[in-house]
């Protein structure tokens, strides 16, 4: 097969969980197939082959656009250009993989300039991540999101949660959504040793660290865990909170610890590189996850995978993965005592954190492997590419 992946972050450009999901799918998928990707540069035009699988970064038209909006359509633009001169040079896809609204419009001049199905994937949903539609900037994005679900002839979602929640807000019917969670490179955490030197640039040898990373945005609830971080020092004084990562509240979040008396104890580390990250993991005795919206919670994973107990609160993906003393803690979402109360309970009691993070290695292996997932990705392309071979719009050339 010839795959067409069309996403506007890859790594080393990371915005959210999309780009390493992407790359991920691709590396697996070009070990069979013929795998292209089609991105966006912040310089330059480039190509990097890879063998089976080939990245093409393109540039934004370099316009000054006027808003978000201008920016976007202007990437889509630029994407199915190059989109389509692949097609003409290489030959034509069998199938288009999309990757959220932002990418919506070049998959849809792709597939209808080439005859080709479609599938999308929705990572996250506008309403979900701001718990309704309230402005026209939402609502456009919204109508743009339902528009991808129309155009793609199946959509691709990480959890029940996100099913329901697509079904729902978009009316999709049931057999149209599928559920293929995201996947760890197990070995890439697992293997990762731990560096007492690389510790104690974060944290004292007597201090439990408690690790956050994420975007700094209102719906992963980093305000929460601050809070809770409050109590857990009244009980627990030999802890260390590390926040990973920067956004829009980061200075909001700075300010706040420092009202509350808390910034000996808590260390912003800012953006941190894939190597720090797995560090991290390694060297952190739990890792806590406070969203109040998370459609699968791919961070959780990469806890588990490391051997750090994740302590995530009880909504969306994460109450899929996370399963409460069994390999890890949940808490009640938004509640900042309840999340306290969990984090105690995993820094007194080693015994059960050594549990914990035993079985969720264990689980993370066995049944969040990319082999196991993309396998199951692979059979949906073929089941739509040979569905398409039989309508004459698609089959005609």
């Amino acid at each position: 097969m010839q795959i067409l992946q069309l996403t506007w972050e890859y790594p080393p450009r990371i915005v959210g969980g999309i780009s390493r999901v992407v790359r991920s799918i691709s590396q697996k998928l070009s070990e069979k197939d013929s795998v292209y990707v089609v991105t966006i540069s912040e310089d330059y035009e480039r190509t990097e082959d890879y063998g089976n699988l080939k990245v093409f970064r393109v540039p934004v038209y370099p316009l000054n656009s006027l808003n978000f909006i201008d920016w976007v359509m202007m990437m889509n633009m630029a994407l199915a250009e190059k989109a389509i001169y692949i097609a003409q040079k290489e030959g034509k896809f069998d199938i288009i993989h999309a990757h959220d609204w932002l990418c919506a419009f070049a998959a849809r001049i792709v597939k209808y300039a080439l005859r080709i199905p479609l599938i999308a994937t929705i990572h996250a949903t506008e309403h979900g991540r701001n718990g309704g539609i309230y402005t026209d900037m939402q609502r456009f994005i919204h109508n743009v999101e339902w528009w991808l679900t129309f155009e793609a002839w199946k959509v691709i979602v990480n959890s029940e949660y996100m099913k329901n929640e697509c079904e729902r807000i978009f009316s999709l019917t049931p057999d149209k959504c599928i559920v293929i969670p995201n996947g760890i490179d197990f070995e890439e955490f697992a293997q990762v040793s731990f560096d007492w030197d690389f510790r104690r640039k974060y944290a004292l040898d007597s201090e439990k660290i408690i690790f956050f990373i994420g975007r700094h945005v209102y719906e992963k609830g980093i305000h929460v865990l601050i809070e809770a971080f409050r109590k857990v020092l009244d009980n627990f004084f030999d802890a260390k909170l590390i926040i990973a990562g920067n956004g829009p509240m980061t200075g909001e979040l700075y300010s706040r610890a420092h009202f509350l008396g808390l910034s000996h104890k808590i260390l912003f580390t800012g953006f941190v590189t894939d190597d720090e990250r797995k560090k991290l993991f390694k060297v952190a005795d739990i890792a806590v996850f406070p969203s109040l919206y998370e459609p699968f919670g791919i961070v959780a994973l990469e806890a588990m995978a490391a051997g750090c107990v994740p302590v995530v609160s009880d909504i969306g993906g994460f109450s899929e993965i996370v399963k409460h003393l069994h390999n890890g803690l949940t808490f009640f979402c938004g509640n900042s005592n309840s999340l306290a109360d969990m984090i105690l309970l995993a820094l007194k009691d080693e015994e059960l954190r050594q549990k914990l993070s035993r079985q969720a290695q264990s689980d993370a292996e066995e049944i969040y492997s990319w082999d196991k997932i993309v396998k199951r990705l692979k059979s949906v392309y073929e089941m739509i590419v040979t569905e398409a071979k039989k309508m004459e719009w698609f089959s005609a050339r």
